[in-house]
């Protein structure tokens, strides 16, 4: 079995390759090791999911510590390399950050992603307080030993901040910056317009992370403009949970079970863990 620092390395190198890292995130346990199951080389947590399974909305409602317990779960029962979501570093400060990162490592992951947009509104940190946060965090994780992988977000796209014709410069300003502060990858979510995209993969000068919806270009388009990571975010746990309530609503409205048809095996689901 592969050591937490020989995992990190995994994870960078997975940033360089030459088809793009996909990501579907896992929320918990069981979608973490049904994601290793199917072959994928590393597992990436949802905040979102996470949050909404222990009750709390999303936007740093649910404690650092909740967050990471579920983080070490996932490490628990899957050998391939953990990035985890951990929002903004719960908390606005650099001891925050440092505190979030020293967890993650101790949680087994490899990789986090940190965003600039802050939790209980729609703005943005601001960028070079921001930058200051990764270079402590690439400090912390350097004294530990670990190469942890920096998925540096920012949210001007996501949270609409700013006139829609300034996004994509601030977008490249804020991920150069971040870039320069240590961050091995830069995710800018909200953005679906291929043109849009091309640009920050050809000007960024570092691996770009999107978040895929209904309008995202194929994985071969991507592919062919340089996008290096496609996370899924929080879409398929809703995808999970829109499947629940339909099955919930069949045998309400209809009373028959015909969505238990799609449903993976008890036996396939016992499987998953007994190794």
């Amino acid at each position: 079995m592969s050591t937490q620092s020989e995992r990190a390395i995994q994870l960078l190198a997975l940033h360089h390759a030459d088809r793009p890292l996909v990501l579907a995130n896992a929320w918990d346990a069981a979608s973490a090791r049904i994601l290793e199951s199917l072959g994928s080389p590393a597992v990436a947590t949802t905040s979102a999911g996470v949050a909404f399974s222990e009750g709390y909305p999303d936007g740093e409602r649910i404690s650092r510590d909740a967050m990471l317990a579920r983080v070490a779960q996932v490490t628990r029962v899957v050998r391939v390399p953990v990035t985890a979501d951990l929002e903004s570093g719960y908390g606005p400060t650099v001891d925050d950050a440092v505190a979030t990162a020293r967890g993650a490592i101790a949680a087994g992951a490899v990789g986090m992603n940190f965003e600039d947009g802050t939790p209980n509104g729609d703005g943005l940190y601001d960028a070079n307080v921001q930058a200051e946060r990764i270079r402590a965090i690439r400090r912390a994780a350097d004294e530990r030993g670990i190469a942890l992988v920096i998925n540096a977000r920012t949210d001007g796209f996501l949270k609409q901040v700013g006139p829609q014709n300034a996004r994509l410069e601030e977008a490249l300003r804020r991920g150069k910056l971040y870039r320069a502060a240590g961050a091995d990858c830069i995710f800018v979510p909200g953005v679906d317009d291929r043109a849009e995209i091309e640009m920050l993969a050809r000007n960024l000068d570092a691996p770009l992370n999107i978040l895929a919806n209904a309008k995202t270009p194929s994985i071969a388009e991507l592919q062919r403009i340089g996008v290096a990571r496609v996370s899924l975010g929080s879409g398929p746990y809703g995808i999970a949970y829109a499947a629940f309530r339909n099955a919930a609503l069949e045998a309400r409205d209809s009373g028959t079970f015909t969505s238990s048809a799609a449903r993976i095996t008890h036996a396939d689901l016992n499987a998953l863990f007994l190794k």
